[in-house]
């Protein structure tokens, strides 16, 4: 095994002990991280860096600790996402990584939203050309955090002039009348994504003000029924928990100069025994309609804590494993 390790060194340049620091991370934390995912070993004295592995991947890693030292000369500083990002880049198919090249940046009062990954600018692009959109898959693979970006991009530059946040309530089995407090407080905790976005993009006062006026409005999905929304940017969030009906219903919303995002992950599906989930079967219907976007995310895209992805891709083996042995017929 050892015969096939090679080792590479290499220096990186301009030496500069602030970029050193944030390209090592804390406890050299993004290190390891690189060290983990591709499976070498890292050592380094100041700037210079030797790393030992399978010879591609070896490469692989010193292409990746390159263009991460290129990025801490920027203004953002670097993060584990930002790592977890070059890493997965660097390890897709060269057709993806062409692909993703094509400049997909967000704008928001309060920072620049980098999509990472092929998928995720698939999606922005999408949303950008498309009227109505779906993001499909795993928890942490942006779809909601995207679609907030892409709304409040809209709103700025004056594309639409209202953002809606709709979501249906259905994770606790509980009735809107037996929650305290007004519609919103009522139905609060269950968009509480969508503000936490709303408030690293717009900052908290902001969006305090844009409720008031109604610019960002909160509906659940039954207060949803006989209404048609021009000129808005509609996010349906957690739709795998809309019934064939309710889906229907929102979809047929949609006025003119408006876009809708739908996210939703198939594999959490909370409605009760023998509901047919709008989205999945939405999924069927609507593929080859004009106009109409999918984006599938698969648990390579999760941009959160490393364990994250791990975590989904046990829980999908362990559910083919399951429906292996189920006796068939």
């Amino acid at each position: 095994m050892s015969a096939k390790l090679k080792r590479v060194e290499f220096s990186l340049s301009p030496a500069d002990n602030r970029r050193l620091a944030s390209l090592c991370g804390r406890h050299d934390e993004h290190l390891r991280q690189i060290e983990e995912y591709l499976g070498v070993e890292i050592a380094n004295r100041g700037n210079g860096f030797r790393v030992t592995g399978p010879a591609d991947r070896s490469r692989r890693a010193e292409s990746v600790i390159r263009s991460l030292y290129e990025a801490t000369g920027e203004d953002e500083p670097l993060t584990l996402a930002g790592v977890h990002a070059a890493l997965q880049h660097a390890v897709m198919p060269a057709a993806e990584a062409e692909e993703a090249e094509p400049e997909t940046d967000l704008r928001t009062p309060k920072r620049v939203v980098r999509p990472r990954g092929p998928r995720q600018r698939q999606y922005v692009r999408s949303i950008l050309t498309h009227d109505i959109n779906f993001g499909i898959g795993p928890a942490g693979t942006g779809k909601t955090y995207l679609g907030v970006a892409c709304a409040v991009e809209a709103l700025e530059a004056g594309r639409v002039q209202r953002i809606v946040l709709v979501r249906p309530v259905v994770e606790a089995g509980e009735r809107l009348g037996f929650l305290p407090g007004a519609l919103e407080e009522k139905i609060d905790p269950y968009l509480r994504p969508l503000y936490d976005a709303l408030h690293e993009m717009y900052g908290f006062e902001k969006v305090q003000r844009l409720l008031e006026k109604g610019v960002i409005e909160i509906a659940p999905l039954a207060y949803m029924r006989g209404r048609t929304l021009n000129e808005s940017f509609i996010i349906l969030d957690e739709a795998q928990n809309t019934t064939a009906e309710q889906m229907k219903m929102f979809l047929t919303r949609i006025g003119f100069g408006t876009t809708a995002v739908v996210t939703g992950d198939i594999t959490q599906i909370d409605l009760k025994r023998g509901q047919t989930s709008g989205l999945k079967q939405a999924m069927e219907i609507l593929g080859g309609v004009e106009g109409i976007a999918f984006t599938q995310f698969i648990p390579q895209d999760v941009v959160r804590h490393a364990l994250v992805q791990k975590i989904v891709e046990a829980y999908e083996a362990y559910g083919r494993a399951d429906g292996d042995d189920k006796p068939s017929g």
